[in-house]
């Protein structure tokens, strides 16, 4: 007899993706017109010219997840006498290979973001770019957008500037062996090693994204740690939940990304061009923030502050660092969702709360984001002195519209997700848990167990529970179809 464990699983769970994808309004396939798009496309040339700098010379290196193959991003740093630093950042120049209004850039704008399930990947352009014509892989001549931020010794960025180049990634490098290393836990990658003088590169940025990182912490930006899971697969079958954690090497590249967007905002509102911003405005439930730090002795504000919630937080790391993502995950939940918003030239905006900036966009991931291809063609025709490619009118538009289908991805995301967990906790019904609240609406009542951590929701004896508190729950119920994980509280 063949049991629940042993069947294969990731065939089910691409089902339940595709159509939680079509249920949510965000296509699974590519229509045929963009298939043939990608099938008669040819890789653009990479030469410098008089708008086209040629940095190809340059000892970049992206570093992104074990698997991925949809580069965005490579880095690179120049030391200079006085003791500054110049951080560049080249962002694959995706526009160049997806033209606006073609049946890509169609399909791209309908779904706005490449959708990451636990068993299948529904990408926002096609293989055929997203990995390949426009990801900088390794070797490969590309065209790029560059952002250029002169950092001093204390940490501050003092001069920027953005401007198109051809680029070249000498090594592509992981978040985790690269991590291991910088902190001194492993001996370097072997693509690390194998390209000379890249290891002093990679220990000069990493110096300075953790200056950078020490200024906007002083800025009130919120130090923030989530456990994320992950199904691994033997085959077809999932064989555990693995957490994935903050490391040294995704540090640096956060640090350097939100850098880079923060430059690209205030590039374009300097240019009188109006812009899409990713907000987090000030948390609604900041009432309940401050509960949740005085059932730990703090005390906060009755205004909400970053900077002091951020004072709590470090507080709390150092006091409990085993516990802190527990805690990090009700504070998350209880700032609220971020969302998108168009910015006119010289306006106010509401900023990114977490972030602790008040201008920032989304412009380093266009192969995986439609507004940061947007942003792409904002700036090279503010670049060009050109009029702009988007009214603010159609930007507001494409905002809202982004919003809300990059919450259905994540719902999307998450409801595969729970699939995945509800299948690999089948056969623990019935057992009881540690847990935290995770979540406390008329909704519902949602908890996050500690080992594994996964969600569900509290069906029995959910009365008087709210974000962050601890309880014991008891395993009763799963719908793989649904991604139902149900608890009781004991």
């Amino acid at each position: 007899m063949i049991t629940m464990s042993e069947q294969p699983q990731r065939p089910s769970l691409q089902q339940i993706a595709r159509r939680a994808m079509t249920e949510h309004g965000l296509l699974p396939d590519f229509s045929a017109a963009a298939q043939a798009q990608a099938g008669a496309a040819t890789t653009a040339a990479a030469a410098a010219g008089p708008s086209i700098r040629d940095l190809r010379d340059r000892l970049w290196a992206s570093i992104d997840n074990d698997d991925s193959r949809d580069l965005d991003q490579l880095s690179v740093a120049e030391l200079h006498p006085d003791g500054r630093v110049t951080i560049l950042v080249a962002i694959a120049d995706v526009d160049a290979a997806i033209a606006a209004g073609s049946p890509i850039d169609d399909h791209a704008r309908a779904n706005t973001t490449s959708v990451y399930t636990a068993a299948a990947i529904f990408p926002m352009l096609p293989e055929k770019f997203s990995t390949d014509l426009s990801s900088l892989g390794e070797g490969q001549d590309r065209l790029a957008i560059v952002v250029s931020m002169t950092v001093d010794p204390a940490g501050t960025i003092v001069e920027s500037d953005v401007y198109r180049a051809a680029v070249r990634n000498r090594a592509k490098l992981a978040y985790n062996s690269v991590a291991a290393w910088l902190q001194n836990e492993a001996p370097a990658p072997p693509r690390l090693a194998a390209v000379p003088g890249l290891d002093e590169q990679l220990r000069l940025q990493d110096r300075v994204a953790q200056l950078m990182r020490t200024v906007r912490q002083q800025h009130g930006a919120l130090s923030l740690d989530t456990i994320e899971t992950r199904p691994v697969f033997d085959g077809d079958r999932i064989t555990d939940l693995r957490p994935e954690e903050k490391n040294r090497a995704k540090e640096l590249i956060e640090d350097f990304m939100i850098a880079a967007n923060t430059v690209t905002a205030r590039y374009l509102d300097r240019h009188g061009f109006a812009s899409i911003r990713r907000v987090l405005r000030s948390p609604e439930r900041w009432g309940r923030i401050v509960q949740l730090a005085a059932s730990f002795g703090e005390h906060l504000p009755d205004e909400a502050s970053a900077p002091a919630l951020e004072q709590f937080l470090m507080k709390r790391r150092a006091a409990a660092p085993a516990t802190f993502p527990d805690l990090s995950l009700s504070v998350i939940k209880l700032l609220g969702a971020g969302e998108y918003a168009v910015e006119r030239p010289g306006g106010q905006g509401d900023g990114h709360f977490g972030l602790a900036v008040g201008d920032y966009t989304h412009s380093t991931a266009p192969n995986r984001r439609y507004p940061d291809l947007a942003t792409q063609r904002l700036l090279k025709a503010a670049m060009a002195q050109q009029p702009t490619p988007y009214s603010a009118d159609e930007l507001g538009a494409l905002a809202t519209h982004c919003t809300e289908q990059q919450n259905n991805a994540a719902k999307v995301e998450r409801q595969v997700q729970k699939s995945a967990a509800a299948l690999f906790l089948a056969p623990r019904l019935h057992e009881q848990f540690d847990a935290i609240v995770t979540g406390a609406s008329a909704k519902g009542t949602w908890v996050r167990m500690l080992r594994p951590p996964v969600e569900g929701r509290v069906v029995q004896g959910a009365e008087g529970l709210d974000v962050g508190d601890r309880v014991r729950v008891v395993l009763i119920r799963t719908d793989v179809e649904r991604g139902y994980i149900d608890f009781a509280r004991r």
